[in-house]
């Protein structure tokens, strides 16, 4: 070769060797040692951390559960049936974090934050850890603002404030589900951001779910985070917790949130049959001994943080399942014990037509009227005391042959107050209507002698009535949530109204009578306007 070949090369060597960098790619690395029911054995991983992920050869994840000597213990994210003895696994040093952020609203994702709605991905999402430390006390605020669910029964007797955490529990069937989306539905032009976590249900009941928000317009403002009953025990565990930390994204940007988490026995249920495959020892009823930390460090996260961190909040509506009403037994005690109240669902109630099927006498709120609006604190009195007296008195009214004026009295109003309370589904009612019934009741403002037709009519056609002459009471009444003496005396005026217009030659009416006669007295009209 010609010196000017040899240097041709020689530049061409210096100038590839000028743009190489030199990178190690250092990982730890282990092998599978046995794959089976979603549980990993893998040997290796000396540095690994609890909860870590571990990326599989075959490009899945598995989470660390348990740390040995020689073995981590791992459960898999996903049915893979490409993962296999023999297979190499790295560690990632990373936890399991999930999309937060706007982009979540109106959609419907698993617990990893994949689309399942057939849409694109989540548009420029945040990540957030599964698992973070809930706030100090010294950050947080009492809780102090309502949150109406939209239910007479509940806003009355059990109020529910925002950064709360209130148990929903009861027997199958009871309508726990139902309570939780009227709540949902009742956000509306709150500014409230709402998170169903839907754990282990049938995916047909969270279809119908779905729809029933999308038809009501409640999936503006909605995030729906799926783990079916078809799921692994993996997906199912981590779904509360990947729906609470898409809330705290909320929370400490300021804002309020609610979640619901249906439900927490099935939950349960995913984490017992996940610890024994990774062979932990089990306790009461099979269930490892950590069971009560699996869910208080769940809803404990749950918060209204204070003026300095942004004055956001996170509601929670844990929903709880139980056996032939047994409030005792083990997962039901301890969430109990976690939270700040709870309402409780009576199967006999619910089958005689009571719905919601709210005991009063079994269900209570920590809070309390701290976080009750102050019309509501002033109209309902002793409604949860006159209705579990109610209650009592029916048992003994089926054996007494002769009762005195007084107790048929009680038998009345009890009455009337139960069929006050009744709701249908997916129909809250707004505050100025809730106001208004407490109002009439409480106040004795009905007849004694009112039919209980006549009372149902009262429910279905006064709120329309209040609307279209006492239009400005209406928005008040919704919009500042007190009820002052001006406001007061035209609430008693409107309600004397409908009474006196039903008193006008029609004796009772039928429920067909078109509402013509319910007109207001020209000499105080332009005043109730």
């Amino acid at each position: 070769m010609t010196e000017t070949t040899w240097k041709t090369v020689g530049q061409n060597l210096r100038d590839r060797l000028g743009g190489y960098e030199r990178t190690i790619d250092v990982r730890s690395t282990g092998k599978v040692l046995f794959a089976g029911d979603g549980v990993l054995h893998i040997d290796g991983l000396n540095d690994c951390k609890l909860g870590e992920m571990i990326e599989m050869e075959s490009g899945s994840y598995a989470i660390a559960m348990n740390l040995e000597e020689k073995l981590v213990y791992a459960v898999a994210l996903s049915e893979d049936s490409e993962t296999a003895v023999g297979m190499s696994a790295y560690g990632t040093g990373r936890v399991l974090s999930v999309p937060c952020g706007d982009g979540l609203l109106g959609r419907v994702v698993d617990p990893l934050g994949m689309p399942l709605d057939g849409s694109e991905h989540i548009p420029n999402a945040e990540y957030r850890q599964l698992e973070m430390p809930a706030p100090p006390i010294l950050s947080r605020k009492p809780v102090s603002v309502p949150l109406q669910t939209g239910l007479l029964a509940i806003d009355a007797m059990v109020p529910i404030g925002r950064g709360q955490r209130e148990l929903i529990i009861g027997d199958r069937q009871t309508g726990k589900t139902s309570i939780a989306v009227d709540t949902i539905l009742n956000q509306k032009n709150t500014n409230v951001v709402c998170i169903y976590v839907a754990i282990g249900q049938k995916a047909s009941s969270v279809a119908q779910m779905i729809s029933h928000l999308r038809d009501a317009g409640a999936m503006e403002y909605t995030t729906v985070v799926s783990a079916t009953a078809a799921d692994s025990a993996t997906m199912q565990y981590i779904a509360p917790y990947a729906g609470c930390a898409m809330a705290e994204w909320y929370m400490y940007h300021g804002r309020d949130v609610l979640i619901v988490y249906d439900d927490l026995s099935k939950h349960a249920v995913a984490y017992r049959a996940m610890s024994l495959l990774l062979h932990r020892p089990p306790g009461r009823e099979a269930y490892p001994g950590d069971v009560f930390y699996l869910h208080s460090r769940l809803l404990e996260r749950a918060a209204c943080l204070s003026d300095e961190l942004g004055g956001g909040s996170m509601t929670a509506l844990p929903i709880v399942e139980t056996q032939a009403g047994d409030i005792s037994a083990y997962i039901p005690t301890n969430v109990i014990s976690i939270t700040d109240g709870q309402i409780f669902l009576d199967t006999e109630m619910f089958r005689e037509g009571i719905r919601p099927a709210v005991n009063g006498g079994l269900s209570v709120s920590r809070v309390g009227g701290a976080a009750q609006c102050k019309s509501i604190r002033k109209v309902a009195g002793k409604l949860r005391l006159e209705l579990a007296q109610y209650r009592e008195l029916q048992v003994f009214a089926q054996f007494a042959s002769d009762m005195d004026a007084a107790t048929q009295d009680k038998l009345i109003y009890g009455e009337k107050l139960t069929e006050l309370c009744k709701q249908h589904n997916n129909a809250p009612m707004p505050l100025a209507v809730q106001v208004a019934f407490l109002y009439a009741a409480t106040q004795g403002m009905l007849p004694k002698d009112m039919s209980m037709k006549s009372l149902i009519l009262f429910k279905e056609r006064f709120p329309d009535y209040m609307i279209a002459n006492y239009e400005k009471l209406y928005t008040a009444l919704n919009v500042s949530g007190e009820l002052s003496h001006a406001n007061e005396t035209l609430l008693r005026m409107a309600i004397e109204s409908w009474i006196s217009g039903k008193g006008n030659g029609q004796g009772d009416m039928d429920l067909d009578t078109p509402t013509a006669h319910c007109k207001v007295d020209p000499n105080t009209a332009g005043e109730a306007r």
